[in-house]
């Protein structure tokens, strides 16, 4: 069975604030365009329009457009592709999933009285799955140059002989591990065997063209359950406010192989290594949303909303494994499995995502159609690790700050009806959340949709494509060479609806 570690406070000044990552910051800021057929055949652009049961997710304001009480579900298929580059060798990989992508209902209020300009109170209730986790990524190549004997002479280098050998596993101390794996696998060696020795050199042979592969597996989700109400004055201002609670799940499993056919020395042993990592965090949030929408005239309507700051209280859960093959004096290969068996359990810490602004208009045609137009603002340097005072985030968050930007998200859709059909179609872009624009690239994504009204009984499909490059290194520290990634997602959404 294995052993668990709960970390202490005291080591994870050393521990959390390098087992994080910028780029896990930016995993739980974003938002994947979810929801309802109908919102997302539009791209989400529904600031503006309301009256569905996703739109109260951009603009809480949008269930005072509701004239009836309606409940609905929503089911998706997603397929996602990624195509990989690394030093011009392709390969690819794809996940496919099914989700339940949506579930909620509003009810409403209407207050009668001729007298009373406030027409009418709606409640509502939502479930999303923000973001589905769920992607298979290979990569393979020769690099040229870097071995990823880097990544572990990073990490060693600083700390004394003593402290990496003194325990068969240093537990507190993240650093001290990633130091453990490479000397304990011979893929680094101290330059003198005293204790108090702080410098390391590499036991991977020279001469470059180092073959690699990286396979990365994640599974998981974020989701949103939103508490909604709403009111209209005079059918012409309607004002809402969302409560929402956050849970996320997120696993992420990652082995990267190395195997080269440089002249092996006798100080120069090391001929393939495997280095696995496993991931898993898991928590929840809270955030709040206020919105309005106002009528210009018939036809034309203005809407504004502000989504707060997500605060999350996360888990982290850590293994490591490394697998390396070294030739002896005598040319015999011996092989090295360090794997501590050992489930590093952190304690507990905050992440603040950044809050969004989404500025709205549309433009009504009757009950012949819409088209509708949402703009989203997000700073993504605003993100932050908390507290920083006990768990050293200070060096990952201004990491942050330097690494990533303001960015803005456009979404535009239209619809047109035909009697009880209704045809749908819409664009959405998003900016580089970074300030290199590659490390997460921007966004392009194009939807399509039908609906089909029954009366009481709504039907509706949608298709949407989205497509984003990036390139993130395989590893942080030391050795940050990573492949160039072209992910494409193809969704197909079914959603019903009832009016009661």
């Amino acid at each position: 069975m294995k052993k668990i570690f709960f970390l202490l406070i005291t080591g994870l000044s050393f521990s959390v604030s390098h087992s994080q990552e910028v780029s896990d910051a930016v995993r739980y800021s974003q938002d994947n365009l979810t929801g309802t057929a109908r919102f997302r055949a539009l791209s989400g652009a529904f600031g503006a329009v309301g009256g569905d049961l996703s739109a109260i997710t951009v603009n809480p304001a949008g269930s005072a457009i509701f004239n009836n009480n309606q409940v609905g579900i929503t089911f998706s298929n997603e397929s996602i592709k990624n195509n990989s580059n690394y030093f011009g060798t392709q390969t690819s990989d794809k996940e496919n999933s099914f989700i339940l992508n949506q579930a909620g209902g509003v009810f409403v209020f209407h207050d009668h009285n001729p007298n009373n300009k406030w027409k009418k109170i709606v409640l509502g209730a939502s479930y999303e799955n923000t973001n589905n986790f769920n992607n298979d990524v290979f990569s393979a190549g020769t690099n040229p140059t870097n071995s990823v004997d880097k990544y572990f002479l990073a990490y060693a280098n600083g700390i004394p002989l003593a402290d990496i050998t003194g325990i068969p596993y240093r537990d507190q101390f993240y650093n001290e591990q990633q130091a453990y794996f490479g000397y304990k696998g011979y893929v680094i060696n101290p330059v003198s065997d005293t204790g108090n020795n702080t410098q390391y050199i590499t036991n991977v042979p020279a001469g470059g063209n180092y073959y690699h592969e990286n396979e990365i597996y994640s599974r998981g989700y974020n989701s949103k359950l939103s508490f909604n109400i709403a009111t209209s004055y005079d059918d012409r201002i309607y004002f809402g406010a969302n409560l929402n609670a956050h849970i996320t799940d997120y696993r992420r499993s990652t082995s990267f192989y190395e195997d080269n056919s440089n002249p092996l020395q006798p100080e120069e042993t090391i001929s393939s290594l495997r280095f696995n990592n496993d991931l898993y965090t898991y928590g929840n949030g809270f955030s709040f949303q206020l919105g309005a929408i106002a009528k210009v005239t018939e036809a034309f309507r203005l809407g504004i909303a502000y989504e707060s700051n997500t605060w999350y209280e996360l888990y982290d859960e850590v293994s490591q494994s490394l697998a390396t093959t070294r030739q002896a004096d005598g040319g015999q290969p011996i092989n090295e499995f360090i794997n501590p068996d050992v489930v590093n359990v952190y304690e507990s810490y905050t992440l603040q995502t950044p809050g969004k602004f989404t500025f709205s208009g549309a433009y009504v045609f009757g009950k012949s159609g819409l088209i509708s137009v949402d703009y989203s603002i997000k700073d993504y340097a605003n993100t932050k690790y908390k507290p920083t005072s006990d768990l050293g985030f200070n060096g990952l968050n201004n990491d942050i700050s330097n690494q990533l930007t303001s960015n803005g998200e456009l979404r535009i859709g239209a619809e047109y009806k035909i009697q009880q059909l209704s045809l749908r179609g819409g664009y959405r872009f998003e900016g580089s959340p970074y300030k290199n624009g590659t490390t997460i690239g921007d966004l392009n994504s194009y939807s399509a949709g039908l609906g089909y009204s029954f009366g009481a009984t709504k039907i509706d499909l949608a298709y949407s494509y989205l497509e984003r490059k990036s390139n993130q290194g395989f590893f942080t520290t030391g050795f940050t060479d990573g492949a160039n990634i072209s992910s494409k997602l193809n969704n197909v959404t079914l959603s019903l609806l009832f009016e009661l």
